[in-house]
């Protein structure tokens, strides 16, 4: 019987090739993004590439040994939030470097770009009275107010309609 890969084994091989051409390892960075820099400002910059400096040949013209030099974080950043990241820079290297238990990363350079979160804002979608007050009725037998609440939510989701574009 085949094994169940985890999700996150699939994406590696599917998108770890095109991480590596930007200098990355792997797709951690951007999964841990948010708890390295925080909510509020992960929606507003992104990790581009890591940038490692080129390897130092000894006279002998074999590579350096010993501890690899760290690199350079390109991020790119909302114009408005380009100066905030920029005096948190020694921060959110230090952050880097704890999660990645070693000094990866030395610099950060800061490039001004949009980031895309997920184009036009999408027009709200409109909700049929019938339908609001069959959820309603069809949630009203339940106990737990939380669980109350959150069944209204799904079901007024689950019956209102996007207006066609």
């Amino acid at each position: 019987m085949a094994r169940v890969k985890p999700l996150a084994e699939l994406i590696e091989s599917c998108i770890g090739p095109a991480f590596a051409a930007q200098g990355f390892a792997s797709t951690d960075i951007l999964a841990a993004w948010p708890e390295i820099v925080g909510e509020r400002l992960a929606r507003y910059c992104r990790p581009s590439k890591l940038e490692w400096p080129k390897r130092r040949r000894k006279e002998t013209g074999t590579p350096e040994s010993g501890m690899s030099e760290s690199g350079t974080l390109v991020v790119r950043v909302e114009g408005v939030f380009a100066l905030e990241l920029q005096h948190l820079a020694p921060v959110v290297i230090q952050r880097i470097n704890a999660h990645y238990g070693w000094a990866c990363v030395s610099r950060i350079v800061l490039q001004q770009d949009r980031i895309g979160r997920g184009g036009r804002v999408p027009s709200p979608a409109r909700i049929d009275p019938a339908a609001a007050v069959e959820v309603q009725r069809a949630v009203a037998g339940i106990a737990d107010d939380g669980l109350r609440a959150a069944l209204d939510r799904l079901g007024t989701a689950a019956v209102a309609t996007r207006p066609e574009r």
